[in-house]
């Protein structure tokens, strides 16, 4: 058995892992990385992706600090024309894969296990086996363990469906989408999380009618306009116009419902029939012209999930009808990042790091911050007290359940004279990215901060505190 001696044993390669490395290379310049993964090459989720999937916020938010992902492109046709470029699955694993050889390994600190399982630990000491050639691995850890596996990131290729499927129904993961070779009279996509959204928009762009889409909507969402979280001189006064919308928002509801319907009006905030209010928020980004195809689809059906699909019926849990003869059933009712199995845990443990969100909706930039605190606070009570964790959303009111923590971090981070100057610096950071290249002018400084002076009003009001007060009597 092969004996490895390392400062930091990473487990994983997913976006918040390489994020978490790639930072630490740079802010602990002595600190050796030893990383696992039972993929064959980092990027985590993204490897069991759908074909046609694409990032879904502009690339200059995703990725690791020392490398651009974007290429500053703009679409050029389609229901995103005039926007920032979507990078594809192919390329976010290639520039994952560029980052692990020509910035990880490249450094020599960094030792890399593709394909393999850590499967056991007993204080400093772990064992991770090989899954082609079997042969295992002890790693001695001088400093801690970087526990890069919590999101437990959930998608159709590797979630067989929750619903029960008759023999003889035809019933394939969104991965195999491209693969079909004939037509079908309907094709009914099951789920309205953003997986179900972009398989939606994927047969439309492969010319299949809107009156032959089905979707099974068990419950609808609140999406964010992608519009507002446009970089540079295109996007900048939009994304900061939208932090007043949302903080004014806050400040003058009278309860949760109030908040989103003020969001909306303000244009921060979508949802698919303005007749139907929303009783889920999972930080979907979509783009008016993506959201005007789906409100075309010929039938949306809402009697909440999907039970069983029977040849000639389909049961959900409000109802049935017919089935029709000749359907493909698109399986997209994987969870993402799944609510119900965030751990409650803390970041930093006695030689353990988890990795989780720190940020609302904002993973990689979630694992920078941490190896940044890594690197530059000793004591573990002040690296959890700024870094306290964000839950992922389910529900609306999981909004403010994310915000409150998020405001408290910031505000802690720049508390810190050397963390605020670092923040200034990363292109993770969504000020940063927003506003990279941007001449500001006199009223866009009156913008800016009055943005400033609202968010540190809000977090001091506690205002967030009381709405949700509010929305635990009701």
């Amino acid at each position: 058995m092969e004996r490895i001696e390392t400062d930091y044993f990473v487990t994983g390669t997913g976006a918040l892992a390489m994020a978490f490395v790639d930072t630490l290379l740079s802010e602990s310049p002595d600190a050796r990385v030893v990383m696992v993964d039972r993929h064959h090459r980092p990027g985590g989720h993204w490897n069991d992706a759908y074909p046609h999937v694409r990032l879904h916020l502009s690339a200059a938010w995703y990725g690791v600090p020392s490398l651009e992902l974007s290429d500053g492109s703009y679409e050029l046709t389609g229901f995103n024309k005039g926007m920032p470029r979507l990078a594809t699955g192919a390329e976010v694993l290639a520039y994952f894969e560029l980052v692990m050889k020509q910035r990880f390994l490249a450094s020599g600190r960094v030792q890399w296990s593709p394909k393999c399982d850590h499967f056991a630990s007993e204080g400093n000491t772990h064992r991770f086996r090989s899954l082609l050639s079997g042969a295992e691995h002890e790693v001695h850890v001088r400093r801690k363990w970087v526990n890069g596996t919590l999101s437990n990131t959930e998608v159709p290729s590797t979630h067989p469906p929750k619903y029960s499927v008759a023999d003889g129904v035809r019933c394939i993961p969104c991965n195999d989408l491209a693969k079909v070779a004939r037509p079908y009279s309907c094709y009914t996509v099951v789920g309205a999380g953003k997986t179900g959204m972009d398989a939606c928009i994927w047969l439309i762009e492969n010319g299949v009618p809107y009156e032959r889409i089905r979707w099974i909507v068990p419950r609808d969402p609140w999406m964010m306009d992608r519009a507002i979280l446009l970089p540079g001189q295109m996007g900048w006064r939009r994304y900061f116009e939208s932090c007043e919308v949302q903080f004014d928002a806050i400040r003058d509801a009278s309860d949760v419902s109030d908040m989103f319907l003020r969001l909306e009006a303000g244009g921060v905030l979508m949802r698919i029939d303005p007749a139907v209010e929303p009783t889920v928020y999972r930080c979907a980004l979509v783009s008016r012209g993506e959201l005007a195809q789906l409100r075309k689809i010929g039938e949306i059906v809402r009697l909440g999930r999907l039970q069983a699909i029977e040849p000639s019926r389909i049961v959900l849990e409000r109802g049935e009808f017919d089935a029709d003869p000749d359907t493909l059933y698109i399986d997209c009712s994987a969870s993402a990042v799944p609510y119900s199995l965030w751990p409650k845990l803390p970041v930093f443990q006695d030689g353990t790091i988890n990795l989780l969100f720190l940020r609302w909706c904002r993973p990689v930039f979630s694992g920078s911050v941490a190896a940044w605190v890594e690197a530059h606070v000793e004591n573990q009570q002040e690296q959890n007290a700024m870094c306290v964790p964000v839950r992922p959303p389910e529900k609306p009111i999981d909004f403010l359940r994310m915000l409150a923590p998020t405001l408290d971090n910031y505000t802690r981070w720049e508390q810190n004279p050397e963390m605020s100057a670092w923040l200034k610096a990363c292109r993770l950071n969504d000020a940063t990215a927003v506003l990279k290249g941007v001449e500001v002018d006199a009223s866009g400084q009156e913008l800016l901060n009055a943005v400033e002076a609202k968010g540190l009003a809000l977090s001091a009001s506690q205002r967030i505190a009381q709405l949700l007060a509010v929305s635990e009597k009701a």
